[in-house]
C-alpha cells in the first residue's frame, strides 16, 4: 500500500539516525515466511557495503534510496507490506534485514518488515541506478512535475485519467488511494479521458495533487484498516481520517452531502469517486 506519502514519512522518520552513519554489519533477519526479493546475494552486498557511509536518504517515487559513500545505493521499494523501521516492529517474524549502524546515536539498526514478502531490496551502482529507475524509466516526481509538463503528458495518453497517474512512467509517486482522493478534489470523473481535459481541469489536478499529497505526509500517511502500514517508530498515520472517498463505498460524499460515493474498477485496482461531484463529461 504505501505511496509517495507513506514512503516520505519512512524517510524523514529514519533520515536523522541513518544519514552519516556507518554501516558495521548487513544481515538477513530469521524469517519463515516467504523471502523477499534481494539483488544481489547477502555475501556480495556486505562486500560492497562494510564500512561505508550512508551520505543520503531520500525518496524516489514509491522507493526509499540509501546512498552510500561509494556510490552504491540501497533501493528499498516497500510495495504493499513494506517498512522501515528504526525500533518496535509490528512483529518479529516478519523482519526480513538489519542494517547495523556503528554506535553513537540512540538508534544503531535499521529494519526492513514485510509481512508478505512483496517487497525488493537491490543495491545498484551509479550507472544501473540511472539506467533501471532514470528519467527514461520514471516519470517526474508527483510533488515536482510542473503544470507544463503535467499538460503534456495528458495530451499524450487517451486513457483513463485515473490509470493514467497510476502510470508511473507518466507521473512518479502516485498509487490508487491517493489518484482517487486527487481526482475527487479536482471533481473529475477517474473515466474522463486524459487527452481530452482542459486546461482547468489539468490545473485543478496539478493543485489537488499538491495539496492531497502534501497534507497526507504532514499527517504522516494513511493507515487503513488492516493497520500495515507504520511510520518508522512504529505508529499509525493518520490520513485516513480525512479521506474524501477512497474505502468510503456507500457513504456521503463530503463535499456536496447529496451524493454517495461509488465504487467502481479500472485496470484491476478500486476506484471511489462521487457521481454528482464528479459528474462524466464524456458521455459514459
Amino acid at each position: 500500500m504505501p505511496e509517495l506519502p507513506e514512503v516520505e514519512t519512512m524517510v524523514r522518520g529514519i533520515r536523522g539516525s541513518v544519514e552519516g552513519r556507518r554501516i558495521s554489519e548487513f544481515r538477513k533477519c530469521p524469517c519463515h515466511c516467504k523471502p523477499i526479493t534481494m539483488t544481489p546475494g547477502i555475501k556480495a552486498i556486505r562486500s560492497r557495503v562494510l564500512n561505508q557511509k550512508i551520505v543520503t536518504v531520500r525518496r524516489l517515487a514509491k522507493r526509499v534510496i540509501l546512498d552510500l559513500e561509494n556510490e552504491n545505493s540501497f533501493v528499498i521499494e516497500p510495495r504493499m507490506t513494506g517498512l522501515m523501521l528504526l525500533s518496535d516492529p509490528p512483529s518479529t517474524g516478519h523482519l526480513r534485514l538489519e542494517w547495523v549502524l556503528k554506535k553513537g546515536r540512540s538508534q544503531n539498526s535499521l529494519w526492513f518488515w514485510d509481512r508478505r514478502g512483496l517487497g525488493t531490496v537491490r543495491l545498484y551502482r551509479k550507472s544501473e541506478l540511472l539506467n533501471d529507475l532514470g528519467p527514461l524509466k520514471l516519470g517526474p516526481d508527483a510533488l515536482a512535475v510542473s503544470l507544463k509538463e503535467l499538460k503534456r503528458r495528458c495530451a499524450e495518453t487517451s486513457r483513463a485519467v485515473k490509470v493514467a497517474l497510476l502510470d508511473q512512467k507518466m507521473i512518479a509517486g502516485i498509487g490508487n488511494l491517493y489518484a482517487s482522493e486527487i481526482l475527487h478534489l479536482s471533481q473529475i470523473h477517474p473515466e474522463r479521458k486524459a487527452n481530452e481535459l482542459t486546461a482547468e481541469e489539468i490545473q485543478a489536478i496539478h493543485h489537488a495533487m499538491n495539496r492531497i499529497l502534501k497534507t497526507a505526509i504532514r499527517y504522516e500517511g494513511s493507515t487503513l484498516g488492516d493497520g500495515t502500514y507504520r511510520n518508522a517508530l512504529n505508529q499509525s498515520g493518520s490520513y485516513q481520517n480525512e479521506h474524501r472517498v477512497y474505502g468510503r463505498e456507500g457513504k456521503g460524499c463530503p463535499s456536496c452531502k447529496g451524493a454517495s460515493i461509488i465504487r467502481t474498477v479500472q485496470a484491476q485496482r478500486s476506484t471511489f469517486f462521487c457521481p454528482c461531484c464528479q459528474a462524466n463529461k464524456d458521455g459514459f
